[in-house]
């Protein structure tokens, strides 16, 4: 019923007997407010460029990224979706090893662990309400001698926010090869939270973007690096990847970077959504919620009688799915994560946490 990135929307509408538009699915941590119109409409005008290959160069879509994140088009790498250029990046660097902040996303450590790579773990931790400890943290760092640094920010599942003047730190005290998630970022103020600005004067930073999560499209496959010209530019760009961005993800990237009443829309309305379902969890006895930098929401359940899997079970045979948090590491079966999703379904949510615990 479970996997390590959320529901998997054919085998729960097959096991409940719900068409899949049928099934609240509070675990895949997806903008609500759908597609943006002008991607939509961009798809529809040109469906009949199915039968010509893409741009080589993808110069229109580089542009449009380029102008959205405030950087050259020289300095972008697209991928097929951020986990394909997080694992062209570790296979480029090569390490031996790594510091890893975890909890995390799973096909980080998955990636180091094919190359055989010494992992060493910095935990997020619960007694520090989930924060990073930026002192221990520079000191785990010029104690060690680590060849890359992988950080999710924010992170998955915490919901953690590193500052970005600690980000500033990080890269000051430390000279190789940092790789920066930043798949929710554009759910924060992300033109003050976004290391971009950084990554466009030093080589060795690495921001990896998707457009599954903010802009809704997890279908289309499209992902992006940013990164100033130099020599890990080169090998990462240097991959065998010819048009492995299909034309459908270039036209609907085209647009929807560019469509600024839409990325307004969803902001306005994701701060409305979170509030309205950060407060109702807040107001929940029997769970503990920790502050979130993201579209979603980490609890955990205080109530000695009850387990997630409780709770999971309750909500799954209504059609409700939430993500069970204790397959990532450092996690237990008493944590679970919530994602933002429209109010009505939030609603619908929080009357039926209510009334387990009833």
């Amino acid at each position: 019923m479970n996997n390590n990135h959320g529901a998997n929307l054919y085998e729960l509408s097959h096991n409940l007997g719900l068409n899949k538009t049928n099934i609240i699915d509070f675990s895949s941590n997806i903008n609500p407010f759908g597609l943006s119109p002008k991607a939509i409409e961009s798809l529809q005008k040109n469906i009949h460029l199915a039968s010509i290959y893409p741009d080589p160069d993808y110069k229109e879509l580089k542009k449009s990224i380029s102008e959205y994140c405030h950087c050259f088009p020289k300095n972008i790498i697209l991928g097929s979706g951020a986990t394909e250029l997080i694992s062209a990046t570790v296979k480029t660097v090569l390490p031996k090893t790594a510091l890893l902040l975890t909890p995390a996303y799973s096909e980080y450590e998955k990636e180091l662990n094919k190359i055989n790579c010494n992992i060493t773990k910095f935990y997020y931790k619960k007694e520090n309400q989930f924060n990073i400890d930026i002192l221990n943290l520079i000191n785990t760092i010029e104690k060690n001698d680590f060849d890359l640094i992988v950080i999710c920010n924010p992170n998955n599942p915490t919901g953690t926010l590193i500052p970005i003047g600690d980000i500033k730190i990080i890269e000051e005290k430390f000279k190789k090869t940092i790789m920066i998630d930043e798949t929710y970022i554009e759910f924060t103020d992300f033109e003050k939270t976004s290391a971009i600005s950084l990554a466009i004067n030093n080589p060795n930073l690495i921001v990896i973007r998707g457009t599954s999560k903010f802009f809704a499209t997890p279908g289309i496959r499209l992902g992006y690096a940013i990164l100033a010209q130099g020599e890990l530019f080169n090998k990462i760009n240097r991959l065998p990847n010819l048009w492995n961005i299909n034309i459908f993800a270039s036209i609907m990237g085209e647009s929807m970077f560019k469509d600024t009443e839409y990325i307004n829309m969803c902001h306005l309305k994701f701060e409305e959504n979170f509030n309205l379902l950060f407060l109702g969890l807040k107001k929940i006895e029997n769970i503990k919620v920790y502050n979130s930098n993201s579209n979603f929401i980490l609890c955990e359940i205080t109530n000695p009688n009850f387990s997630v899997d409780n709770l999971y079970l309750s909500l799954y045979k209504k059609g409700i799915i939430i993500r069970k948090a204790e397959s990532f590491e450092g996690l237990n079966n008493k944590f679970f994560r919530i994602c933002v999703l429209t109010k009505e379904h939030i609603k619908i949510l929080l009357n039926e946490i209510n009334n387990f615990f009833k």
